[in-house]
């Protein structure tokens, strides 16, 4: 039996291919770390959908797209403000989705609303719960723009903008993980869109995949009021406590995301306390998971780095793994895509053991 699946293959897809023991991640047979420093998110959104990167006229018109479907309509506004306050962000989010309605098969129309509104719903549940007047979307900034706007009231600094474009472009796509395999189980049922996103969004909230980022900065903190790295870790591990932010199903060597940001951070930071912090982190955090769990191949993943950017651009905690969905809802829907045009309604065997 292959406990959770490993190593079962359960889709052919044309959307990315992730090589776990090279270490590479490609979306369409693209290098992910080229489109981050080289394209808008608008752009790989397109090639997600569509196979292709947009020429510039198609660029131009994707982009006016989503931002026309920026708005939400007035009772999912009402849901946000009625949502209990204890509600956490990806609640709210979950549950404002689910009242969506969308059709089978999926359209690229609901595709480009669900993409463009995520900030939307996020960003105003954000300043509610700080009890701060909601702003809307402006139609003169791009996609990840307009989010940061919409959380803070302030336009974005390029680097910053650049820094957050770089993040959601790495977290957009990868494989058949929990939460996209979710959507595609759903979407094979033939349900709609939005009952395979809402599944995703489920999946998505779990500390062993989207919450990861919050419990990363548990570990940095733990590290920071601690008297010394290897101390902390070690009794971390010694006590059987996971490091979370280190090991990957998939990647038996560097994740190239946690790489990639990494490389971001250096570029963002003025102070390099923060970067030379999390670099000592993972060394440490390395050489001791080789000694106390050898043969296991673990590394920092894309968690780990994500969690130090997301401290680095003030973005509250409570706010890590919904960003982390603004990416996301463009894999699923790509996903949920490709689902609809071959699809076979997915019914794994069991081994009773009673």
């Amino acid at each position: 039996m292959n406990k959770g699946l490993e190593g079962i293959v359960v889709a052919e897809t044309m959307i990315s291919d992730v090589d776990g023991k090279q270490g590479t991640l490609l979306y369409r047979g693209i290098p992910v770390g080229e489109l981050a420093t080289e394209r808008s998110f608008e752009d790989v959104v397109y090639l997600l959908w569509n196979g292709d990167l947009p020429s510039k006229q198609e660029s131009a018109a994707f982009s006016e797209q989503l931002k026309a479907a920026r708005e939400i309509p007035e009772y999912a506004i009402t849901i946000i403000e009625q949502m209990p306050k204890v509600s956490t962000t990806m609640e709210v989010l979950r549950t404002v989705v689910s009242s969506m309605s969308s059709t089978w098969p999926p359209t690229i129309e609901d595709q480009i609303k669900f993409a463009a509104c995520f900030p939307t719903i996020i960003a105003y549940t954000h300043r509610d719960k700080q009890e701060l007047p909601r702003i809307r979307p402006n139609a003169h900034l791009n996609h990840v723009e307009n989010y940061m706007y919409m959380l803070t009231g302030e336009r974005p600094v390029a680097t910053q903008a650049d820094a957050l474009t770089a993040y959601l472009i790495l977290t957009m796509e990868h494989g058949m993980n929990a939460s996209t395999f979710a959507a595609r189980v759903v979407a094979s049922t033939e349900s709609t869109l939005t009952s395979a996103i809402t599944g995703a969004l489920g999946a998505m909230s779990g500390p062993l995949h989207g919450g990861a980022p919050t419990e990363v900065l548990q570990l940095i903190a733990d590290v920071q009021n601690g008297e010394s790295i290897e101390e902390v870790l070690r009794n971390k591990l010694e006590n059987g406590e996971k490091l979370m932010g280190f090991g990957h199903r998939v990647y038996k060597t560097s994740d190239p995301r946690a790489e990639a940001l990494k490389r971001l951070l250096a570029r963002l930071q003025d102070d390099d306390d923060a970067l030379a912090q999390a670099v000592q982190i993972e060394q440490k955090a390395t050489e001791l998971l080789h000694t106390y769990k050898p043969g296991r191949d673990l590394h920092v993943n894309v968690e780990f780095y994500a969690a130090a950017l997301m401290d680095t651009l003030a973005i509250d905690h409570d706010l890590l793994t919904p960003t982390f969905c603004v990416s996301r809802i463009t894999g699923w829907c790509a996903h949920v895509q490709e689902q609809a045009q071959n699809n076979r309604i997915f019914r794994p065997d069991q081994k009773y053991i009673g």
